[in-house]
This record gives structure tokens, C-alpha cells and sequence, in this order.
């Protein structure tokens, strides 16, 4: 018998229909002999139609009452979920985040988890209740209602799985699996049997959507096993877990995938005087308009001056620009412009520290292909490069297959 963790998401609950069909999918594992617990979203749709109510009212509204609001939303479908389970003939029982006791800091909106108290749900789950948890929600040490912002019910999940020190934490969502790439993009990506939460965190950073980032970084510190399963077909997803040693794969592949974002602008300061500090009074003012930094490319020349190339999210272009002018026109650099119209490409794996001539390979496929890489960053299990925006879904798929990442053919 495995103690399970299992997280429906939005569009797995989505109506009336699909919250019985995960019922009938919950069941069946029950009937496996499994000890359930059943986090769930919000219904399809209902987040945003909350915070448009929400702003009908105030536009600017965010904190407590926003909270309060947007925390009905999983309420509802704790409920209509534990009918449903109930109407089978199963014993279970709905509970909110502040009835678990997931305690967290008060920040409103986007709340991070301070501690579980699990008493509750470990007596429930001996006495063989199903329990169904609200996600996405918890309380402060005040009793106020809080939220975990985006990717919220993943990371409930997780916490819950690390709490009652679950065999497993099943994400159900309406893929089934992580790819080597997305399959939209390229048709033969493969689903992966199995990534490390390394590459998984590399990946999701990158602009993979499959999970949240939060998620995978609790699952990653307090070792809880993660599988990625589709709501609406059968398989065996993929597991995300630690990097292991007992690997029974004859050879670990290099490379387990390709990740891309297209929310990337690129802004660049020209003929700055080479003199230390000079990166700080660049990166200052855009730090202090709450703008995030990613990839950063500084270039000295022959005369003593600095080319200062930095990259940021592609909604915050139009300001950061601005902001550049102003700073140019301070530091009497000689121009400052940018494009929006940039998209970056990595490639993750784990078998990259132990294989030479990744990076020299990438840029060659890349260059066959006619592609200009502007710029460059590395770590040890990923590289990422910035190329024109048109040329994204040629990249990938040439990457792709450059890598040998397609699906297997069977004989």
C-alpha cells in the first residue's frame, strides 16, 4: 500500500463531467489499496472570473480581500468533489487550507508555505478516508486567509506529499509527461520516462509550462518523487526524482531536452566608459523598477569603452528602455536601444558534465541552419542562446534532431 499525493489541476475539474470522471480515476487507485490525498484547483476559468469581479470593483485591489475572494474558487471544487466521491460509496472529507493548517507568511497574493500541521490528515487517512485539499490557499499566524500566487495547488501539493512523507506527489494535468521538447513544436518529441529535479528546475525556468517552478524546487529539497500524468488517458508519465547513481539506463542521455521562451526583449547600452561600478549604475535603475534581469553580455573595445547587453521580460521592455535612455544620456554613452523581438533557446541535461563539444555542436546546428546566435549563458547542465524571434521553431526542431532527441522508432 503507497500513501499518494495526487493534484488535479483547473482544466481536469473544469465541469461537472470531469470532476465525476476524476472521482472515478480516484477510486480506482483507492481500490489499488493506496492511502489518498486529493489536491485540487479551481474550476477552468473560475480564478480569472473571480478577479475580474474583483476588479470591477478596484482595478489596483490586491492583499487580504482579494485572498478572502479568489480562495472560494478551490472551496467549490473541494466540495463538488468530495459529493461525487460520496454519491460512489466512499468515506471522504473536504478541507480548506486553513482546516489543514498549511501555515504561511503574510504576504497576500503571493504567500510562501512556513509549515503544515499534518495530524489531522494522517487520523483521517487511517481511518481510510479520502481526503480532498483545497489548493492554492493556507492562513497566516493571524488566521487570515492567504494565497501561493501562480502554480499555487503544484506546490500544495508537494508540501502536503512532504509533510505526511508521501511514496508519491502525482501532478495530473492534461499532458502526460515532460518532453524533450513541445510536442506542438516538434511532432516526434518524446515523452521522458524520467528527468532529475536538476533538469526539470532548468527546464521550467526556461519557459517549459508543464510545471511551476516552486513546485519542483520543494519536491527537490525535501526529496518527494514527482510524476507528471495526464487527466484524460492512462500511462505511466513521467517521475522527476533525484539524480541517481542506480540509474538503470545503460548510458544517461546527454541532453533530455529543449526549452524555449518567447517572453524575451533585448536591450543594449553602447560606448559606456570601462571604469568599475559602471555595471551597477546600468542594472540599478532597472533593479529598482522591480524589472528581472536574465542573461547579461558586456563586450570592452579597442577605445576603452563597453558595449553592455542585458536581457528582460518582453513585457517589461518599454519600460526598461526608458529607463536605459535616461541612464545612457547620465553616463554619456554614445546610444541605447533594443528588441523585442528576440527568443532564447537552451538545451538541459544532466550528461553534460560529463561530455565534451556540447556547446561547439549546439552553435554548429545552429549556424547550418543560418542562424545568428546574439548572445550566450551557460551553467553545467544547460546552455541558452538568444536568436531572432523568427527563428524559434526552426531552431528547436533542428536542435531536436541535431541531438537525437526524436522518438525511437519500434520495430
Amino acid at each position: 500500500m503507497a500513501l499518494l499525493v495526487q493534484k488535479y489541476g483547473g482544466t481536469s475539474v473544469g465541469s461537472i463531467e470531469r470532476i465525476e470522471a476524476v472521482a472515478e480515476k480516484v477510486i480506482r487507485y483507492k481500490e489499488q489499496g493506496n492511502d489518498l490525498v486529493v489536491v485540487v484547483s479551481a474550476m477552468s476559468g473560475e480564478t480569472n472570473r473571480l478577479t475580474d469581479l474583483a476588479k470591477q470593483i478596484d482595478p489596483t485591489v490586491r492583499g487580504r480581500e482579494l485572498d478572502v475572494l479568489l480562495t472560494t474558487g478551490e472551496q467549490v471544487t473541494i466540495a463538488l468533489l468530495t459529493m461525487a466521491l460520496h454519491k460512489r460509496g466512499y468515506d471522504a472529507k473536504s478541507y480548506t487550507g486553513g482546516q489543514v493548517k498549511i501555515l504561511t507568511d503574510n504576504a497576500h497574493n503571493k504567500a510562501r508555505i512556513v509549515s503544515i500541521d499534518a495530524a489531522n490528515l494522517a487520523q483521517d487517512l487511517k481511518q481510510g478516508q479520502i481526503i480532498v485539499v483545497a489548493g492554492f490557499q493556507g492562513v497566516d499566524e493571524h488566521g487570515n486567509i492567504t494565497t501561493l500566487g501562480r502554480g499555487g495547488s503544484d506546490t500544495t501539493g508537494v508540501a502536503l506529499a512532504a509533510a505526511l512523507k508521501a511514496d508519491e506527489c502525482q501532478i495530473f494535468t492534461d499532458v502526460d509527461g515532460v518532453y524533450t521538447t513541445d510536442p506542438r513544436v516538434v511532432a516526434e518529441a518524446r515523452r521522458l520516462e524520467k528527468i532529475t529535479f536538476e533538469e526539470m528546475l532548468e527546464m521550467a525556468s526556461l519557459g517549459s509550462k508543464v510545471l511551476q517552478i516552486r513546485a519542483v524546487e520543494f519536491a527537490g529539497k525535501y526529496e518527494v518523487p514527482l510524476r507528471v500524468l495526464s487527466s484524460f488517458e492512462e500511462g505511466e508519465g513521467t517521475l522527476i526524482t533525484s539524480d541517481s547513481s542506480e540509474d538503470d539506463s545503460v548510458e544517461q542521455a546527454v541532453i533530455s531536452g529543449i526549452a524555449f521562451n518567447r517572453d524575451e526583449a533585448q536591450l543594449t547600452i553602447n560606448g559606456v566608459a570601462d571604469t568599475p561600478g559602471v555595471a551597477h549604475q546600468i542594472l540599478g535603475p532597472i533593479s529598482d523598477a522591480n524589472i528581472e534581469v536574465d542573461m547579461i553580455l558586456q563586450n570592452v573595445g579597442a577605445d576603452g569603452t563597453t558595449d553592455f547587453t542585458f536581457t528582460v521580460h518582453r513585457n517589461d521592455y518599454d519600460t526598461a528602455l526608458n529607463i536605459l535612455n535616461k541612464v545612457a544620456q547620465d553616463l554619456k554613452a554614445r546610444v541605447a536601444s533594443g528588441n523585442n523581438r528576440i527568443v532564447k533557446l537552451s538545451i538541459v541535461g544532466v550528461g553534460m558534465r560529463s561530455h565534451a563539444g556540447i556547446a561547439s555542436k549546439m552553435f554548429e546546428i545552429l549556424a547550418n541552419e543560418g542562424i545568428n546566435i546574439l548572445m550566450i549563458s551557460t551553467s553545467e547542465i544547460k546552455i541558452s542562446v538568444v536568436v531572432e524571434e523568427k527563428y524559434l521553431e526552426l531552431g528547436v526542431r533542428a536542435l531536436h534532431d541535431g541531438f537525437d532527441l526524436a522518438e525511437y522508432e519500434t520495430e
